[in-house]
């Protein structure tokens, strides 16, 4: 027993302990917390591990000593609308005192305007919901509340509120700042700008004596140009070396006043800004521009352009001129090739060909000596002003880039003119072939000029196909031979030779000539010229003139008639003409000819109107016909290799008329090239449409026959019933009157 008495109180602390881990959790903030009078004050009130519903209420209470046994006055409730006290209610309802429910378990009690009297222990307690009673319910936080020590001006160095700088002058910002708070401080300056709707920090220096610059300042900070600095009488002063346009706005120094709490903390007690100036940046004007806009200049001259500045900068300033080239009009910087250059210091990047001279305080001259084709571009120049600032570095003030100008060198061009000639021409198939392709009167062809050939190759101008220009051969710059598609097998075969047997003088051999090879030939010369940059660029070309090379052979004659069994017809009767061809000469397989059959109509018996188009049949089968008015149709068709039948259906008054075929043969060579011959034109034949008078009247006679025996039915009709009813109504009555007369006599 007496062990268990010494044990107890272990016991019973064991169990408290195991209470508060696992019971209800109230928590304020450390303290004490320390406000500036006239400052709203929030003092956080939560709390966990609880149990029952989820939204917890919470009471707040107040006391100016609780050591001296003064009791907690209710401040407010979240669940008790009369739970506030006498002495809180004005304050309570006219909002100055309020709760802010964060959450299910967390409130804030919020004092606007706090005062001496407010100082005190603050206790937040939650009532309990909890099956178990264990763990703490309330929570006490002391606030001391001080008197307000922080003063805070602007510059007093300037009266007005507007400063006006130049782009690129340096300017400084003070703003004052202290306190004789009886709790210890620290300060917070900052500094910030506004050229919009919203405030930008610039730099400011913490309570903990870092610097800390926005990211929009960084790199000025880094370099200097933007400055903070503490000094004495509590100066905090902004130094900013050179004024940019994105600068002009609004200043304003904020400072906020720092303490620290009991548990390491730091917590801001008030904050207080003031407006210190507003900058206007006037930019600096700088007007860049090269006195010419199109220039030509012929290779191997030089080339001088000259760039001009204009500014409305005044005092101490240096120009930097850098030159660009560039083959686009609208290529960047990054793609524009840099020229040379003089920096700010007048140090000139010369090269052998490229110069740069300073003509005046404003104007930069560039040469470029012999220039070649590849000088032909876009060239800009760019120009950058520079100012000295007070801790002897230059800062760059404007910067900007004139209008390109066009520059276009004309090549030396060699005069010269091209002859081509056959040297041996075939007389039958299988004899050579020789071209010689010259140059004649050659000038201005010096040293860095070279000439090189193409050979050219196109079907006789009477050919089927549209007439193209195949390239036999050509030669590059450095004489490589490069043979074309149709000529390629026979070269390697040895059966056509390209030579150059002097210097002006090129050839073309074929060594046994075909009929595929039967056509207009031509050369192409061509002028090429050195470069500075060791290559050749081809400067013109001259063609000569065609030569054609052909021999007499044997083609067939056509002739065209047109036959018809009965050219005379009646209305609506069917006519049939028939295109026939005859060959006389050569015999020609039917798979080797073909013809384009159209057909024509004079509406005269004389040939002197114009033809009408009827309808057409190609050598491809492809039948056109002519857009007609009346019912009559017309219909063509091959019915024999040598025989094209015209058939008209139907015909009318309008189809009379003398008709005929136009014919266009088409022969296949042993080359299988289909070639064109002349057209043949058949004699006309004259197509008499007559009129059958009985069938015409027929038809006619017999409505009439019929029209008049039904009107004579009608009228004997009409007739006899006019005499049945209508007449006999009227003899009755006169005989009545008769009567009435008779008896009048009679009296």
């Amino acid at each position: 027993m007496g062990h268990r008495g010494e044990n107890a109180p272990l016991l019973l602390l064991l169990l408290s302990l195991c209470a508060s881990c696992h019971g209800r959790i109230v928590k304020v903030p450390a303290g004490p917390l320390v406000r500036v009078e006239g400052t709203e004050v929030v003092i956080p009130c939560n709390v966990s591990q609880y149990e029952g519903p989820i939204e917890q209420n919470f009471d707040w209470e107040f006391s100016t000593n609780p050591a001296q046994d003064s009791k907690f006055v209710h401040i407010v409730s979240t669940w008790d609308p009369w739970f506030t006290s006498q002495e809180y209610k004005e304050r309570v309802n006219r909002k100055e005192i309020t709760l802010r429910r964060n959450s299910n378990n967390s409130v804030e009690l919020v004092i606007g305007n706090i005062c001496p009297t407010d100082q005190g222990m603050y206790r937040c307690t939650t009532p309990s919901t909890d099956a178990v009673f264990q763990g703490n319910y309330n929570a006490v936080v002391e606030v001391k509340v001080i008197a307000d020590g922080l003063t805070i001006s602007g510059s007093k160095a300037r009266s007005t509120s507007t400063w006006n700088l130049s782009e690129g002058d340096s300017f400084q910002l003070r703003c004052s700042a202290y306190t004789n708070s009886s709790e210890h401080t620290h300060l917070y300056v900052s500094w910030e700008f506004k050229n919009g709707l919203a405030w930008q920090k610039i730099l400011s220096l913490t309570h903990e004596g870092k610097f800390q610059p926005s990211s929009e300042y960084n790199d000025r900070f880094i370099s200097g140009d933007v400055r903070l600095d503490a000094m004495a009488n509590d100066i905090y002063r902004l130094s900013m070396s050179q004024a940019l346009p994105t600068d002009e706005g609004a200043y304003m120094c904020r400072v906020s006043e720092w303490v620290k709490g009991v548990d390491g903390s730091w917590q801001k007690i008030q904050e207080k800004t003031v407006d210190v100036a507003n900058v206007v940046v006037q930019p600096t004007a700088l007007g860049v521009f090269i006195t010419r806009s199109n220039v030509s200049v012929t290779e191997r001259d030089s080339l001088d352009l000259t760039c001009n500045f204009t500014t409305d900068r005044s005092g101490i300033f240096q120009v930097e001129i850098t030159w660009y080239f560039s083959e686009s009009p609208d290529s960047s910087l990054a793609e524009a090739q840099v020229l040379l250059s003089a920096d700010w210091d007048s140090v000139v990047s010369d090269s052998t060909l490229i110069s740069l001279s300073h003509v005046d305080r404003s104007s930069y001259h560039l040469l470029v000596r012999d220039v070649g084709t590849e000088d032909s571009g876009y060239y800009f120049c760019q120009a950058a002003l520079w100012v000295p600032q007070h801790n002897g570095s230059w800062h760059k003030v404007a910067e900007r880039m004139s209008v390109p100008v066009t520059v276009e060198i004309l090549a030396l061009e060699p005069n010269y003119q091209v002859f081509l000639k056959a040297a041996k021409t075939p007389k039958f198939s299988e004899d050579p072939t020789e071209l010689e392709c010259r140059i004649m009167e050659a000038q201005n062809s010096e040293a860095n000029i070279r000439f090189t050939v193409a050979w050219y190759y196109r079907l006789p101008v009477r050919s089927d196909e549209v007439v193209k220009n195949e390239l036999l051969a050509t030669m590059d710059a450095d004489w490589t031979l490069v043979i074309g598609d149709r000529s390629k097998h026979r070269a390697q075969n040895g059966e056509i030779i390209f030579s150059k047997p002097t210097v002006d003088t090129f050839r073309l051999r074929i060594q046994w000539t075909s009929e595929a090879d039967r056509g207009d030939y031509y050369c192409v010369i061509s002028s090429w010229s050195w470069q500075r940059n060791n290559s050749w660029i081809k400067i013109k070309d001259v063609a000569s003139m065609p030569v054609s090379i052909l021999w007499s052979t044997q083609g067939p004659v056509f002739n065209v008639s047109v036959h018809s069994d009965s050219p005379t017809v009646y209305r609506g009767e069917l006519v049939n003409l028939v295109c026939i061809i005859t060959i006389e000469g050569t015999a020609l397989d039917p798979d080797d000819m073909s013809f384009d059959v159209s057909w024509f109509a004079v509406r005269s018996i004389t040939t002197d109107r114009d033809p009408v188009f009827l309808t057409s049949l190609d050598r491809k089968g492809i039948v056109t016909q002519a857009r007609r008015n009346g019912s009559s149709d017309v219909s063509l068709e091959r019915i024999t290799p040598l025989e094209f039948r015209l058939r008209v259906h139907g015909c009318e008054d309008h189809d009379f008329g003398n008709h005929y075929c136009l014919v266009t043969p088409w022969v296949q060579s042993a080359a299988g090239i289909w070639q064109q011959e002349m057209e043949v034109k058949s004699k006309p034949i004259l197509v008499t449409v007559k009129m059958d008078v009985l069938n015409a009247f027929r038809f006619p006679l017999l409505i009439g026959i019929g029209l008049a025996t039904i009107i004579g039915l009608l009228s004997c009709l009409i007739g006899y019933c006019s005499s049945r009813w209508c007449c006999k109504k009227e003899v009755q009555e006169t005989r009545r009157e008769r009567h009435r007369l008779m008896s009048m006599e009679m009296d």
